[in-house]
């Protein structure tokens, strides 16, 4: 049998550059379910989006760090039980283990049966801040992948359009390459003022990175604020 020594090398390096990761340790250490809840978190502190007594809703939310740093963001002292300050509503396609005081609710945000569960939970209100770390299963074809990272952002946009407040804010993972610049775009048409961010949790050889999208142009308004 013959074995990819390339590819070993390559996972060989990968692990132990996540194993050794700073972020990955003090994740371990604080006790969030990956590193990513970092990136949001420094996001968040720069720009000061999350506040408590908000309605904060996480698409592609599994594993659940983010929801984890939102739970926290928005309790007493960032604690990670017990009172919390407003409401968190999470989704994704993917089961993800129970954050206290996090609703969730796995499927399409498409499909009438979600939606339907969503606005029971929304009770009439809108998001104040839209939080997306969609990202596609990537098949290495550029062409192919940069179609499915614009689909997802036009979803997250779409989302926003029915659901968010008019002055409320959407953070959302896309990645440079071909097609950012289309994706950038998409942003401009919908959001007043769009700045992209790279954060320090988010590694320098990734081509990941977030754009935050502050107060909708124009709005489809489908519950009162």
């Amino acid at each position: 049998m013959k074995v990819n020594t390339k590819s070993k090398k390559v996972n060989k390096a990968w692990l132990n550059d996540h194993v050794n990761d700073t972020y990955v340790k003090l994740a371990q250490k604080e006790g969030y379910r990956a590193r990513a809840a970092y990136k949001l978190k420094e996001i968040d502190e720069t720009l000061r989006l999350v506040k408590p007594g908000q309605v904060v809703v996480d698409l592609g939310s599994a594993p659940g760090a983010w929801s984890q740093y939102l739970r926290r963001r928005m309790a007493p002292g960032g604690a990670a039980v017990g009172e919390l300050k407003g409401t968190i509503i999470a989704l994704d396609l993917l089961p993800m283990e129970p954050v206290e005081g996090v609703q969730f609710i796995q499927g399409d945000f498409r499909e009438p049966e979600v939606l339907e569960q969503l606005q029971a939970l929304l009770q009439g209100r809108q998001a104040d801040v839209v939080v997306s770390d969609m990202a596609p299963n990537l098949s290495g074809v550029a062409s192919v992948d940069s179609a499915r990272v614009e689909e997802l952002i036009a979803l997250a946009i779409d989302f926003c359009q029915h659901h968010l407040k008019p002055s409320g804010a959407l953070v959302a993972k896309v990645f440079h390459g071909r097609g950012y610049e289309e994706v950038i775009q998409l942003f401009r048409a919908h959001f007043q003022t769009v700045k992209p961010f790279k954060p320090k949790a988010s590694r320098d050889r990734s081509s990941e990175t977030f754009l935050v999208g502050l107060g909708l142009k124009n709005a489809t308004v489908t519950a009162s604020e």
